[in-house]
């Protein structure tokens, strides 16, 4: 069997910290830290921003549907926009966007954007938490998972993880959330595979020494010295610090605009040197019940500053990184977990809906519009939805296929399904070498398991001495069995696992020695 055969699935985690100002722990020394920050610089790896939307984004007033104008204007004649202002977008007559939207339009008549029409998910889940957590693990609407898409793609990507990391090839943080707690989309198999900082003022205290008034008082004192402590050994902050002081902006970004100051950190990381290869940045509001719009005049509103304030950050930050030198590895994408209604309520909003708009942005993308229009009912009832033309995962699955060239046999293992891929990027290029194959060779891997898939039972074997805790988890986190926790003495070992009548499906073991872990997916087959 081959060795990449063996390690297809393999995992492994201890969980990082929240970069959060106050909590952090000491996973590694700081040595360990300073000697890899000179090999720090990623001239060739690809970066993934992710921009969420919450609330729900109205889709019908972002991307306008004109060849179905007179329809959305009998069902929404409170909220449409007047068709007069809407943004036109060179080579479409059918669609245009919200005329807020000056540097979105910008960015799509240069080819920058692409915009995916009517994305969601069958029998979609109204409500915000629920669907966000559909959206952050990649679940069916029936299906509950504990680990996100991207949390089992960077378990996919560095196998050995934490064994043997940092390295030279990644000694940085797997992923990094700037403006809200870290999201379950970062959550691995059984380990987070990421940190956050829940907002651009606490980075910047963190970066510059800055904690913060504290009161005058002996609580104070002490609130301040743990300050400084929790800093001091919070080593993921160092890295950060290093890479925000090495970087820059090159470009303007607008003030008082919250998601432009969290991509303005990211773009200054990136430039530099961190090797981060996912970012998440967070806007809230969209959650437009009521207000939405002004009542004479639809064109403004609540929506319509929210809209504004992502066009200009959005483009603040796509210029910024062409002027950097890093547009042909940065890549974008706007999410929220689901659209609007068509027929707008009688409080000037939108109610919660199905399909909507995604934007992906950047200059790799293909730019224009995929998909049709939505068809808009001549009589749209309450209940009527924008119908979905793609599944979310199927732009999961093209990103992880086409900008981290995971090959498409393996994208199973991190979306368990088989999804459609889509026509997003231009001219994709992956290495002739998998990067996933380099990051298998830069640890140990000590934990493999055959057959996998396996119909009843499977062999796990596992190299090294002392006391060894091996168990089985299912896909929901819930451990299933406990195949050894016992002293084992040095070499190569060999433990039969009979999973009995446990249903088919996808399972995680993981093995612990000491401070070490590994984890490796397995699948049962019915």
């Amino acid at each position: 069997m081959k060795r990449r055969n063996f390690l297809k699935h393999t995992a492994a985690g201890l969980a990082m910290p929240h970069f959060i100002p106050g909590y952090g722990s000491k996973l590694l020394s700081a040595s360990s830290w300073v000697r890899l920050l000179a090999n720090s610089n990623n001239e060739h790896g690809r970066v993934l921003v992710l921009v969420r939307l919450d609330g729900g984004n109205d889709g019908l007033n972002t991307v306008i549907p004109l060849d179905q104008y007179d329809k959305l204007a009998n069902a929404r004649p409170q909220v449409v926009i007047p068709e007069q202002n809407v943004l036109a977008l060179d080579g479409y007559d059918t669609v245009g966007l919200h005329p807020v939207m000056w540097g979105i339009r910008d960015l799509f008549n240069e080819g920058k954007i692409k915009v995916v029409q009517s994305v969601g998910y069958p029998n979609q889940d109204f409500s915000h938490f629920r669907s966000s957590d559909i959206w952050m693990t990649g679940a069916d609407a029936d299906e509950v998972l504990s680990s996100g898409w991207a949390g089992r793609y960077l378990h996919y990507e560095y196998p050995n993880f934490p064994a043997d990391y940092p390295n030279a090839d990644m000694p940085d943080p797997l992923s990094l959330q700037v403006g809200g707690n870290l999201s379950l989309a970062f959550q691995g198999p059984l380990t987070s595979m990421g940190m956050s900082v829940h907002n651009p003022e606490q980075f910047y205290q963190l970066v510059g020494g800055y904690d913060g008034p504290v009161p005058d008082t002996p609580a104070g004192d002490l609130l301040a010295h743990v300050r400084t402590i929790m800093r001091q050994t919070n080593l993921y902050g160092d890295v950060v610090t290093q890479a925000y002081e090495q970087g820059a902006n090159l470009g303007n970004y607008p003030d008082g605009n919250r998601l432009a100051e969290q991509l303005k950190i990211v773009a200054r990381l990136i430039s530099g040197g961190l090797k981060t290869p996912i970012y998440m940045v967070t806007m809230g509001g969209f959650d437009t019940h009521d207000n939405q719009v002004v009542g004479d005049n639809p064109a403004k509103g609540e929506h319509a500053v929210l809209l504004g304030l992502m066009s200009e950050a959005i483009s603040a930050f796509v210029r910024d990184i062409e002027l950097l030198g890093h547009a042909e590895r940065v890549l974008g994408m706007t999410f929220s977990e689901f659209g609007r209604r068509i027929k707008s309520n009688d409080s000037f909003g939108t109610d919660h809906g199905a399909a909507a708009p995604m934007f992906v942005f950047g200059q790799p993308v293909e730019g224009g519009v995929l998909g049709d229009t939505p068809d808009i009912p001549a009589n749209a009832g309450w209940n009527d939805n924008v119908a979905m033309q793609f599944d979310f995962r199927s732009v999961y699955g093209t990103l992880l296929k086409d900008w981290f060239c995971v090959p498409e046999e393996d994208l199973q293992s991190i979306l368990f399904q088989d999804f459609q891929l889509l026509p997003i990027l231009n001219n994709p290029d992956c290495l002739p070498t998998s990067i996933h194959d380099r990051n298998q060779l830069a640890g140990r891997q000590l934990l493999q398991a055959w057959p996998n898939p396996f119909a009843e039972r499977t062999r796990i074997r596992f190299t090294g001495q002392g006391r060894a805790l091996v168990q089985v988890f299912n896909g929901a986190g819930q451990l299933v069995a406990t195949p050894a926790n016992r002293d084992f003495p040095e070499g190569e070992h060999l433990l039969d696992w009979d999973s009995g009548n446990l249903p088919a499906g996808n399972y995680y073991i993981r093995l612990q020695m000491g401070a070490f872990q590994q984890v490796e997916m397995v699948v049962k087959i019915g």
